[in-house]
C-alpha cells in the first residue's frame, strides 16, 4: 500500500514506516501530523486517482526531528570579466516517519475560523462634476 501525498508544497510517494525529509514544518518534535491532500492511493491492485485529491483519504505521520540539509555551493562566474561569486545554502528540513495511510473516513481538522462580523460598507455619495471651463486662447492672432 502506498500513496502520493502533497506535503509542504511537494509531492511524495510514501508507504508505512518510511522516513521522509520535507521542508521545515511548524509542528514540534514528537507531534503527530495528518496530511489530507492525497493525490493517488494504491491498495493491492486497486489504484484510486483523485481529482485533484481523494476525499476521506489521509496520511498520518510523526515528526521525528528538525535538521538542516547538506551544504550546497552556488558559484557564479563570468569569463574574462573578473566576476566571481561564491555562496552557500543549507535547507531547513523536517524528518517524518509515516505511521499509516487511511483510505476512507479520515476527518479533516478545521482551523479556528474567525467569527468577526464586519458592518456592511456604505457607498460614498457620488460627487457632481463641475462644468468644464474653456481654456483661454494664448495666441490672439490665431483667433482671427
Amino acid at each position: 500500500m502506498y500513496a502520493i501525498v502533497e506535503i509542504a508544497g511537494q509531492q511524495f510517494k510514501v508507504a508505512k514506516d518510511q522516513k521522509v525529509y520535507v521542508h521545515r514544518l511548524q509542528e514540534d518534535e514528537g507531534k503527530k501530523v495528518s496530511f489530507h491532500n492525497v493525490l493517488l492511493l494504491e491498495v493491492g491492485k486497486n489504484i484510486t486517482v483523485g481529482a485533484p485529491a481523494i476525499d476521506g483519504a489521509a496520511v498520518e505521520a510523526k515528526v521525528v526531528k528538525h535538521l538542516k540539509g547538506d551544504k550546497v555551493i552556488v558559484f557564479k562566474k563570468k569569463r574574462r570579466k573578473g566576476y566571481r561569486k561564491k555562496n552557500g545554502h543549507r535547507q531547513y528540513l523536517t524528518e517524518l516517519v509515516i505511521e499509516g495511510i487511511t483510505a476512507k473516513g479520515a476527518k479533516k481538522v478545521k482551523a479556528k475560523a474567525e467569527t468577526k462580523k464586519e458592518a456592511p460598507v456604505k457607498a460614498a455619495p457620488a460627487k457632481k462634476a463641475a462644468p468644464k471651463a474653456e481654456a483661454p486662447n494664448s495666441c490672439e492672432s490665431c483667433t482671427g
